[in-house]
Order: structure tokens, then C-alpha cells, then sequence
């Protein structure tokens, strides 16, 4: 009995000893900002993990693979997004968030709150709506999901700190809670995420109009890393906008579609500005590393 009273000691003193240098050893680590513009085919997702470890999605593409991209990235264990932003509700950038919802615990999430009559809209509805209910069983209450949601509706000038990281919204400049406009495009969500002395510009689906509407209103666009509009159509990616912007990376969200995107035009533009042009759908999913003073392609 003595003996084996012993072995477990040593054991458990075993085991402590490497719980504590692996501890450590992720101290020393330095801590990187994590941005990666994920394949989904034709549409946006973007999943971004802070040096904090904050967890953090813009838009959730056409369909469910992002519920596959998410567990590459997390930890079987961990159901919780710190923070969702959907640019605006079309089915290219909302249906993967629909998912999510169903499968993990929000905390915020950030959209314009615009109106469309379509199904995966009213699903939506139905789904923030009792996401924004306090969850009454015990299980939930002891793995911090008991919380409810918190809608927050974006508007220029609103500004989110996750640690070390800003996130600016940008766009649009007015509330547009509960309008139903005949084009949600130019209602998106632009924001800008700040770490260090790198810039990530996320612009949704805003078109050449939004875009001089962005100069013209004053902010600073500058970005190391633009995400070009609209899957690369050309009536985006201004030259305006990009001479105010003067991106070193552009990342093109794009699968296989009929609608010619990216267009030659636009490719063009990008070229011709000495811009470094990165495809979803020939590059995969582009992952990307800062540590607030370079951005490495991984």
C-alpha cells in the first residue's frame, strides 16, 4: 500500500512539473494576432483570434463548411465566439453564421439590423431573438453560457477593444436598424481592425458609391490588408479608394460563380497599384500572422 501511495505521489508530482514548464512555455511564446480569410467558395468568412485568445467572425459564407473551419481552429471543447459581425444579410456572408447560433454560444454579435424579406432572414431573426434569452439550466450556468447574447447594431464611430486590438466600424454612417433597403450592398459593415502598426480593412460587399462616401467622410482608411469588395466586381476597388487606402495585401473572397468575379478590371487595378493579389479560390484559405508590426503569410 506504501508502495503504491508513493508511485502516485511521484506520478502527480510528474505530471505538475509538465503542466507547469508547458505553462511556461506559452508565457514565453510571444503572442500573435491570427487573421484568416477562409475558403468558403462564393462568399465571406473570416475568422480572427486575438493575442488574448478573443475569438472573433465576420460574416459566415454560403453554406455550413465554416462550422468545419471553426473546429480546425478551436478546441473541441470550446463552444463560444467572444464576437460575430455579419456585414449584411445576404446568403453569401449569412448562411454560415446561422450555424454558428445553433451550435455555439455568441456573446455579441454586430450587424446593421437592415430588413429582407427572404427565409434564411426570418431564420435569423428567430435565432438572435432566442439567443438573446438567458439560457436557465444548470449545465449552462456552469460553463458560463447561461449569459444571452448582446445585439449591437453598427453605426460609424463605435469602437470594440478585445485587448491589444481595435476594431473601428467605419460604415455605414447612419442606423439603419430596422429599413428594409432595396440594396443591403452598400449597407455593409465596414470596419477596420488595428493592432500594433497593422491595419486589416473588412468592407463586405460596398460598391464604388460607398466607397467615396468612406473618402469623403474623413477616417483613416490606410490598411496593411485590404479585403477587396464584392468578391473582386468591378464596381468596386476604386482607384480613389485604393490611392486612399494604399494596401500592401489584398485578399479576394471568391469561389467558382457566373458572375465573372474577380473581373479582369478590377485585377487590373490592383496590379497597376503594385498591390500583392491573394485568392481564396486559388489560394486556399489565407492565413495570416501579426505581431503588431509584421504581417506574416503562413
Amino acid at each position: 500500500m506504501k508502495r503504491q501511495y508513493i508511485f502516485l505521489s511521484v506520478l502527480f508530482l510528474l505530471a505538475l512539473n509538465i503542466f507547469c514548464w508547458r505553462e511556461v512555455f506559452a508565457l514565453s511564446e510571444e503572442k500573435m494576432l491570427e487573421v484568416d480569410f477562409l475558403d468558403v467558395g462564393q462568399g465571406d468568412s473570416i475568422f480572427i483570434k486575438t493575442p488574448e485568445g478573443h475569438q472573433i467572425i465576420i460574416d459566415g459564407g454560403p453554406n455550413s463548411i465554416l462550422l468545419q473551419k471553426l473546429a480546425e481552429r478551436m478546441p473541441f471543447w470550446d463552444k463560444t465566439i467572444d464576437l460575430v459581425i455579419l456585414t449584411h444579410p445576404e446568403k453569401d456572408h449569412m448562411t454560415g453564421l446561422l450555424d454558428v447560433l445553433q451550435n455555439y454560444k455568441v456573446d455579441y454579435f454586430l450587424w446593421t439590423g437592415v430588413i429582407k424579406n427572404s427565409a434564411e432572414n426570418k431564420k435569423l431573426a428567430a435565432l438572435l431573438e432566442e439567443a438573446q434569452k438567458p439560457k436557465r439550466n444548470f449545465l449552462a450556468s456552469l460553463d458560463g453560457k447561461s449569459k444571452s447574447t448582446k445585439i449591437l447594431i453598427a453605426k460609424a464611430g463605435e469602437k470594440i477593444m478585445a485587448g491589444e486590438v481595435l476594431i473601428d466600424i467605419l460604415f455605414p454612417h447612419e442606423n439603419l436598424n430596422n429599413q428594409e433597403p432595396k440594396n443591403t450592398n452598400d449597407t455593409s459593415v465596414v470596419s477596420q481592425l488595428i493592432f500594433g502598426n497593422n491595419e486589416f480593412l473588412f468592407t463586405g460587399d460596398i460598391s464604388s458609391s460607398a466607397e467615396k462616401k468612406l473618402v469623403n467622410g474623413g477616417a483613416d482608411l490606410s490598411a496593411s490588408v485590404l479585403k477587396v469588395a464584392h468578391h473582386g466586381s468591378k464596381y468596386s476597388t476604386s482607384d480613389i479608394f485604393l490611392e486612399t487606402v494604399k494596401p500592401g495585401i489584398a485578399v479576394i473572397s471568391v469561389g467558382k460563380n457566373s458572375y465573372g468575379h474577380p473581373t479582369q478590371e478590377t485585377l487590373k487595378r490592383l496590379e497597376e497599384f503594385g498591390i500583392k493579389i491573394l485568392r481564396t479560390d486559388t489560394n486556399g484559405d489565407v492565413n495570416m500572422v501579426s505581431d503588431g508590426k509584421n504581417i506574416i503569410l503562413k
